[in-house]
């Protein structure tokens, strides 16, 4: 009989330490949407920057995080259902690249934080109140800087000082272009240079609008932001060095497919400070409550084989500003 009570006391015991174990649900591993209009290949670095970021928070992809990533492939339309799919998944927070992919997880989600790895207007695109206090669900980073413009324009004028008339490159349906190009109308009346807009609504619109520059007697090329152009950068590059044109662009994936200069924003480093929301928000931080951060770091970057097929010696004193030269 004692015996059988202390089994029965033992069991009871035994029970009552391991129910609560048995009772506890497995730790959810945080998930994280990528959206982007862009291609795979087209977003490598930008992703391995991101990537990157949430190393420096301990983060690693497949082992205590999950990344679900959404690629457009540069067909735009498809946003909205892509932004959709990641709602399903209920993923924790949604990542953004450019504003195409912003506005449909805006309108995908009022719940889900976003986070936008880089925008050139979010004020103007109508996803946040204001840069301090962005209210609603989105935050993130913004590749607005007003002075930009002139900084580009003054860096033709060093290397090709006969400038005078500049082809501006932009696609007028994206979202901030018309910001863009008023601040680069801006910074052409400051450097007395006159500017020739040029509409490329898609990639037969590239050739057409370097025989317009060329009849237009244009010296340089200027290119806004526009993921029409970016997925034809090599061709981009090529009629330039036709055409004998120096162009600086907006991204440094335009100098590695042979275009001339890039100068602007690091957009590694905008897609690595994303992380940093990111983990502020998987650590209960409300993007409502998350100021949006501007650029801190600028790049350089000069690729002198296209220098040379135009017949442009570059100044020494601007190659020894740039942060990288390709050769």
């Amino acid at each position: 009989m004692f015996r059988s009570i202390v089994i029965c006391l033992l069991l009871t015991v035994f029970l009552f330490t391991i129910s609560p174990v048995q009772a506890q649900e497995p730790t959810k591993t945080p998930s994280i949407g990528y959206l982007t209009g862009a291609s795979l290949s087209g977003q490598l670095p930008r992703t391995d920057a991101f990537r990157r970021g949430l190393r420096e928070f301990g983060y690693v992809e497949g082992s205590n995080i999950v990344i679900e990533y959404r690629y457009a492939e540069g067909s735009l339309d498809r946003l909205p259902t892509l932004a959709a799919e990641l709602v399903r998944l209920n993923v924790d927070v949604i990542v953004t690249v450019g504003s195409g992919s912003t506005r449909a997880a805006k309108a995908a989600t009022v719940t889900i934080p976003i986070v936008i790895a880089v925008d050139d207007d979010p004020v103007g695109n109508g996803f946040i109140a204001s840069l301090g206090r962005p209210g609603g669900n989105i935050t993130g980073l913004s590749r607005l800087v007003p002075e930009l413009s002139g900084r580009q324009l003054q860096l033709l004028k060093e290397i090709s000082t006969r400038l005078s008339r500049v082809a501006v490159l932009g696609t007028s349906t994206r979202p901030g272009n018309a910001q863009a190009l008023r601040e680069v109308e801006l910074a052409a009346g400051a450097f007395k240079v006159k500017l020739q807009y040029l509409d490329v609504l898609g990639p037969k619109d590239i050739e057409t609008s370097f025989q317009a520059a060329s009849k237009g007697r244009a010296d340089g090329v200027l290119t806004l932001v526009s993921n029409i152009l970016l997925s034809q950068r090599a061709q981009l590059a090529d009629l330039a060095a036709k055409n004998r044109l120096p162009a600086i662009y907006p991204q440094t994936e335009y100098t590695e497919a042979g275009g001339l200069m890039f100068y602007g924003p690091s957009n590694t480093d905008l897609f690595r400070r994303a992380a940093t929301f990111v983990d502020k928000i998987l650590k209960g931080a409300k993007p409502a409550d998350l100021p949006v951060e501007q650029p801190t770091k600028f790049e350089l970057v000069i690729n002198l084989n296209a220098a040379n097929q135009i017949g442009l010696t570059i100044p020494p004193n601007v190659l020894a500003r740039a942060d990288k030269v390709i050769k």
